[in-house]
């Protein structure tokens, strides 16, 4: 196997996201990569179908700035530095892929709750970044 060098570890913000993050920082520390804590917010439009009449701007504004929050406290738990702290509104797999692309990242980690069968190959955020990111992925089983 080969060794790592940047790693980007993609959290959604729930109780879950230690568990995903333990991990991908043992893994960076002992490889002695450097790791890209990144969260993608997804727009509110677009939860919504976007047939909403109303500006949605301002909510859009809060999550964001409560996702930059919750992201910077697991930075300092975590020791990664506020460069290394990406918050992004878009689509989860496309915004993993795009940044994974820019930030030369070799190995992306995100957390999977391990469902099985078609409950796997439909609708899941992991395989959507499994199929379209050109680097490795690792799936953290979420208990």
């Amino acid at each position: 196997m080969s060794t790592y060098k940047k790693m980007l570890v993609a959290i959604d913000l729930t109780e879950e996201a230690p568990q995903v993050l333990n991990k991908a920082k043992a893994m960076c520390d002992a490889q002695g990569a450097e790791l890209l804590l990144v969260h993608v917010v997804e727009p509110v439009g677009y939860a919504y179908g976007g047939d909403i009449p109303m500006d949605l701007s301002e909510l859009q504004d809060q999550l964001d700035k409560a996702a930059r929050e919750q992201l910077g406290k697991y930075g300092d738990e975590y020791g990664i530095a506020a460069a290394n702290q990406v918050v992004t509104v878009g689509r989860p797999e496309s915004e993993i892929h795009r940044l994974a692309k820019e930030h030369n990242v070799d190995l992306v980690i995100v957390g999977s709750h391990g469902r099985k069968g078609f409950q796997l190959l439909l609708g899941s955020t992991a395989n959507g970044v499994l199929h379209g990111t050109e680097c490795d992925v690792l799936a953290i089983r979420i208990h």
